[in-house]
């Protein structure tokens, strides 16, 4: 399928694999992208083709890098869609919705947006040099529902709030050790990795593994309305100094000054 201009879309033997294709953005997201992305999971979902999806990015930098801060920091938003909205909450629910086993393929950067998509793959298989790790208190955002509640359920409150409070990097031994991904490989043996956990899962009943994501996702499914109230709140800090500060230090290359606002 050719009628994609920000990611690929691939189905081989089972295996449907979605890539995102902006390496000169470190496959940051903008709302096409976003689109994009949503439209492929609805292609896998419908495909008596597809048995697997893998989510990765192009190149050898960057899985993802989140939401595209250069266009932001340019117009003021992630830029035009199909619906005129920033379907990255569609982008969630439709990796956790669709019955299919998703598999992350982490190769680089993994940082913010794009941290919470791995994290929302049902599996995260990563190269030795997948960096993680949140970045929104530096720029001024915050991803509270899944990308704070399900990061404590998958790794604990105290290691997740590290990595929010602190917005450190973490290799991916770190990663592995904190049970934050499934496998660690070298760069040059992910895509084989990938195809063979998916066709280990390709040999089992799609029945069975459809009814068993969704028990799994019932335990956690609360977090998509609390994401929801804070992507209300989000929209509105976007447009305050504050939010403002953080993502012009970042375009500006230099640490921002957060101090007026701490007595708020």
């Amino acid at each position: 399928m050719d009628d994609f201009t920000d990611i690929t879309y691939e189905v081989e033997n089972g295996l449907a694999t979605i890539t995102i294709n902006r390496p000169e953005r470190y496959n940051s997201f903008r709302a096409k992208t976003v689109d994009e992305i949503v439209l492929a999971f609805k292609r896998a979902w419908g495909s008596d083709e597809v048995g697997v999806v893998s989510l990765t990015g192009a190149g050898e930098k960057a899985f993802c890098t989140g939401g595209d801060q250069k266009q932001r920091a340019e117009t003021g938003d992630y830029g035009p869609s199909e619906s005129g909205l920033f379907e990255v909450e569609s982008l969630h629910r439709v990796i956790r919705d669709i019955p299919k086993p998703v598999i992350a393929a982490v190769n680089g950067f993994a940082i913010g947006g794009g941290h919470v998509l791995h994290m929302l793959c049902d599996l995260t298989i990563a190269s030795d040099n997948a960096i993680f790790g949140q970045n929104g208190p530096r720029v001024g955002s915050f991803d509270a529902g899944f990308g704070t509640g399900y990061m404590a359920r998958i790794i604990g409150e105290k290691r997740a709030r590290e990595i929010w409070f602190l917005c450190r990097k973490y290799t991916a031994e770190q990663a592995e050790n904190w049970g934050l991904i499934n496998k660690v490989v070298p760069l040059a043996q992910l895509k084989a990795e990938v195809r063979q956990w998916a066709d280990e899962i390709l040999a089992l009943s799609p029945t069975s593994l459809k009814v068993l994501k969704q028990s799994f996702n019932t335990d956690t499914e609360q977090f998509a309305a609390i994401g929801q109230m804070a992507y209300t709140t989000l929209r509105q800090f976007g447009e305050s100094p504050e939010a403002l500060e953080g993502i012009t230090a970042f375009n500006e290359k230099r640490q921002p000054d957060f101090s007026p606002y701490r007595g708020n």
